[in-house]
């Protein structure tokens, strides 16, 4: 646990009241919009030192060239991606082996009679177009309403992709083994099941979940060091939640969740329920948070090893300080900006490269 001397009061959700100096001096960092026009961007991924691909959620990809701003549109994305709500071309990852194989993965909300369904596909970025895209798994999340599709991918180091799926409006139905809403899924690089994933075998159970109860994953983080799964999702009103996933283990909701209804202040499940994992953290009031990262660079030593989130309804970047996997301390910065930070990702040089919903891509860097 880092020690810092105490000089100021943070809103620290279930930390309330703990007193701490902000271990990020902002006198010492350079933040540069490095690029905009980019509508609402979702998922940034690197595909080398210089370039990041960026989603939108209107559908478009670009390519941008970190050191001038420029972006190129990527042509030939999929025609079926429904935007509606909080449906849309959702996140981008460059796959582990990239360099030998070429594949990037994507999420989007794919449109199937009206209605979407979250989708993991691949595809190969020839020039300026897309070839070879591959629909890995049309989940069968697809409901009447237009929100919680998630959805953020991750990869681990044994070949395996995680992505998320929220409960897309129908709560019961993150409990529910049978469906794929509100789960965390994992599958094999090519779209097949893992044989030891935890549901394999059994009957009216869906193989490809991993975790589930969740209510709207909006941020995902692989640590290859430690082997563990974060994961960051949406509560209701209240109750966001942090949890550190485990194979086969229920999340809680909506019969577990500290967060209130919108409609009242009524609570949803209760608090704790036997037999479902308690969250690391629950943020009180909702933060909206969307991406998540465990840092892991040296150009900021003081967030090494902490988790970053950004958050949309209360516009900030949030530093979850660690001790070992537990929370221990919440700060906040870039409030002043008032943006909705739609993500955060790691460049390989320790930079922090973060999404606004107002088209921005930002770059944190030390000032010297």
């Amino acid at each position: 646990m880092k020690i810092m001397s105490p000089t100021v009061v943070l809103g620290l959700g279930l930390f309330a009241g703990t007193v701490q100096a902000a271990p990020l001096d902002m006198d010492k960092i350079v933040v540069d919009p490095i690029v905009t026009g980019l509508g609402t961007p979702w998922g940034m991924a690197f595909i080398d030192t210089h370039h990041l691909l960026v989603t939108s959620k209107s559908g478009a990809l670009h390519r941008v060239d970190i050191r001038t701003g420029e972006k190129t549109a990527i042509k030939q994305t999929p025609d079926d991606i429904i935007i509606t709500g909080q449906a849309g071309f959702l996140d981008v990852a460059v796959a582990p082996d990239y360099t030998d194989s070429g594949w990037i993965y994507f999420t989007y909300s794919k449109a199937i009679d009206g209605q979407g369904a979250t989708t993991l596909a691949r595809a190969k970025l020839t020039q300026n177009k897309l070839t070879g895209w591959q629909d890995l798994l049309v989940t069968d999340s697809r409901t009447g309403k237009g929100q919680h599709y998630g959805s953020r991918i991750v990869f681990d180091a044994q070949g395996h992709v995680f992505f998320g799926i929220g409960d897309r409006g129908e709560r019961d139905q993150a409990q529910d083994l049978s469906r794929h809403n509100g789960k965390v899924l994992r599958l094999n690089l090519d779209g097949s099941v893992p044989k030891d994933n935890p549901f394999v075998g059994q009957e009216n159970v869906r193989p490809e979940i991993w975790s589930y109860g969740h209510r709207n994953p909006q941020g995902l983080f692989y640590n290859r060091k430690t082997n563990s799964l974060w994961e960051i999702e949406h509560g209701p009103r209240g109750g966001d939640e942090i949890n550190l996933i485990k194979p086969g283990q229920n999340y809680g909701w909506p019969e577990a969740s500290q967060g209130k209804e919108y409609w009242g202040p009524v609570a949803v499940g209760e608090p704790e329920v036997a037999g479902m994992v308690n969250a690391k953290k629950v943020y009180i009031p909702s933060i909206a948070p969307s991406g998540l990262i465990q840092y892991q660079g040296t150009a900021f030593p003081s967030l090494q090893g902490d988790l970053l989130t950004g958050a949309m309804a209360l516009q900030h970047l949030n530093h979850i300080e660690l001790d070992g996997q537990n929370p221990v301390e919440e700060y906040r910065y870039f409030e002043d900006k008032k943006a909705r930070i739609r993500n955060v990702i790691e460049a390989g040089n320790g930079y922090l490269y973060l999404a606004t919903d107002a088209g921005e891509i930002w770059q944190v860097k030390p000032k010297n």
